[in-house]
């Protein structure tokens, strides 16, 4: 005898759904955006690569300043007081940063551009908490050894080989200037060098860019994946913002019930019911007291229009059939609003008829 047993009753229900506004801005809340550190990392690399070849003999000449008045002033100084060696320190430290300032500042900026344009504008101290997982030798142990790690060793295993292969191919391109130091002097080997060095950074820089922006891709696809929610998150959630669809039903059902009982209560104090016969039912009252024209205290169609009638008879209220006065005024009047300027010379005939009545004339 075998038994079917359906293994989804076991398992989460599957996400499936893109998540909603609300889910996105929760997640921003807390942190959780995506973005790719390489961007940022290898365009702040091509930046420094950028200004080193540009403008490194000046960042070399400033430190080159600085080591020749360590030299001269620190090494050969005699410290009477502690503002010698103040001073000289502060002269150091100028030079120093003179260099390094154009550098430290591009990088800046340009890490701060980077995060701006993937990002946008976020703050938010949620990443700053303490969180016990993080500590959890297990979870640990599970992202060690899980599918993402696998992929980002393989990741990086295939960027480290695509920059060998680039930085053979310039170095051998480029040997010839190495192997003939005999035709340049020191200074000459040293700034072939350099600049050989600098031009194969830049183009590894570049490599990595362009690596990186489907690292940004991948990125975003990790995102949307675990922003996903399932149908019935969704619906929770619709039930949180919105409200039950049940119990909103039944609250509009009660409203829609006070509002027919004060109807009902209000049918009594009408001067006449207006009806198409049997469809539409409109109870006009006249009170010069109140307002300056006729409204109308309560109208009904089809079932509620009987009951109006019924209403209306167990109260000795005139009832007049006229079937395009009564289907305007259904349409056009709410209750508790006024008799609109059009239909006044047709509610003045029959408030005058039902008048007569009352006085007992014709």
């Amino acid at each position: 005898m075998s038994m079917y047993i359906d293994l989804q009753l076991f398992a989460g229900e599957e996400k499936t759904e893109k998540a909603t506004p609300k889910k996105r801005q929760e997640a921003r809340k807390k942190g959780q955006v995506f973005q790719s550190r390489e961007i940022t990392s290898s365009l702040t690399l091509i930046c420094s690569l950028l200004i080193l070849k540009y403008f490194g003999k000046y960042i070399v000449n400033d430190i080159y300043e600085s080591i020749l008045f360590f030299k001269e002033n620190f090494l050969n100084a005699e410290f009477e007081n502690t503002l010698v060696g103040y001073r000289i320190f502060i002269y150091i430290f100028y030079f120093a940063i003179k260099g390094a300032i154009l550098i430290v500042l591009i990088n800046a900026v340009t890490a701060f551009l980077s995060s701006r344009i993937q990002v946008g504008n976020l703050f938010t101290t949620e990443t700053l908490k303490f969180k016990f997982e993080r500590l959890n030798p297990v979870e640990g142990f599970k992202k060690l050894f899980s599918v993402k790690a696998f992929f980002e060793f393989s990741k990086s295993s295939f960027k480290l080989l695509i920059l060998i292969v680039i930085s053979y191919i310039h170095v051998k391109k480029n040997i010839s200037y190495l192997l003939k130091p005999m035709y340049l002097n020191k200074v000459q080997f040293s700034y072939a060098l350099f600049n050989l060095a600098i031009d194969l950074g830049i183009k590894l820089s570049v490599v990595l860019f362009v690596l990186s922006i489907f690292d940004y891709l991948y990125q975003w696809y990790e995102y949307e994946k675990n922003l996903k929610m399932s149908k019935q998150e969704i619906k929770e959630e619709f039930k949180q913002s919105e409200g039950d669809p049940q119990i909103k039903s039944k609250i509009k059902e009660k409203q829609r019930q006070s509002a027919m009982k004060r109807m009902m209560q209000d049918i009594p104090k009408a001067d006449v019911i207006i009806t198409n016969p049997t469809h539409f039912a409109v109870a006009i009252r006249y009170d010069e007291t109140e307002y300056d024209a006729p409204y109308v205290i309560g109208k009904g169609k089809n079932l509620v229009a009987l009951k109006i009638k019924e209403k209306a008879r167990e109260n000795n209220i005139p009832i007049v059939e006229n079937k395009p006065l009564a289907r305007e005024l259904y349409a056009v009047v709410n209750i508790g609003d006024l008799i609109p300027p059009q239909l006044y010379e047709a509610i003045a005939e029959i408030l005058a008829y039902v008048y007569s009545l009352k006085n007992g004339t014709k």
